[in-house]
């Protein structure tokens, strides 16, 4: 029977702060997906999330389901392997961080170009809109940062 590699080896006593780090990110992550799946479900059923009812956005933001989908899908495998200190949570975890920068920045330069943050003084769903992109940025790069670093310690020869 084959054994499943955890990135947690025993003899590594950077352990429980690192731990705990990856768990808290594997909980913002799952949590993330979840969000991602309810601003949809918002999108479509009742439109609480649309910042303007104007043609030419929802033309834009009818285009991100199936891009935002597969960022979920990497979100949630990525969380919940860095849950379990599994192996796949560094792929899935690359993944999920490109994904999430990606999305934001085209989420952020369309927003800019078309000044709709200037709307978030008045609009609760441009509010939202902000702080889906600020954590989407933040999100992204913890991810991508925390995966090179199980990476790099998946590399590392056992000490003995």
């Amino acid at each position: 029977m084959l054994a499943v590699r955890h990135l947690h080896a025993p003899e590594l006593r950077e352990g429980t702060q690192m731990r705990i780090a990856e768990r808290l990110l594997g909980a913002l992550l799952i949590l993330g997906a979840g969000i991602t799946l309810f601003y949809w479900w918002s999108y479509f059923t009742g439109g609480d999330v649309m910042v303007l009812r104007e043609r030419w956005y929802a033309a834009f933001e009818s285009s991100f389901p199936v891009a935002d989908g597969w960022m979920a899908l990497c979100m949630l495998a990525g969380g919940a392997g860095f849950l379990q200190g599994r192996r796949f949570a560094v792929p899935f975890g690359f993944m999920a961080g490109a994904s999430l920068t990606y999305l934001a920045a085209m989420d952020v330069t369309f927003d800019v170009e078309n000044g709709l943050y200037t709307l978030a003084a008045q609009n609760g769903a441009m509010k939202f809109e902000l702080f889906i992109n600020i954590s989407s940025i933040l999100l992204g790069a913890a991810t991508i940062a925390a995966s090179w670093r199980a990476l790099a310690r998946e590399r590392q020869p056992p000490n003995g």
